[in-house]
């Protein structure tokens, strides 16, 4: 059992650097609406509510930045949150 842990735990660390290596690029290609998926997807995986509440408050800026579709699902997960 214990070692069925440690490869699901490898698993989720390498899927969050390869999510980071994604924002990076996203970043330096200036890909504003990858960016928003990019944010979103980290939000969606993230373990605790300040974490996700952060990336859901980024891909929104980037959402509204860049007239994204996704502006008002971003918010109102947010405001859910109470962090609009």
């Amino acid at each position: 059992m214990i070692g069925s842990q440690i490869r699901f735990l490898h698993i989720a660390i390498d899927m969050s650097t390869r999510l980071n290596q994604k924002i990076i690029a996203a970043h330096k290609a200036r890909d504003e609406w990858q960016l928003v998926n990019l944010y979103t997807q980290a939000a969606d995986s993230s373990e605790d509510r300040d974490t996700e509440c952060f990336f859901l408050t980024c891909a929104h800026i980037f959402a509204l930045e860049h007239n994204h579709p996704s502006q008002s699902i971003l918010i109102a997960r947010l405001k859910v949150r109470g962090r609009e």
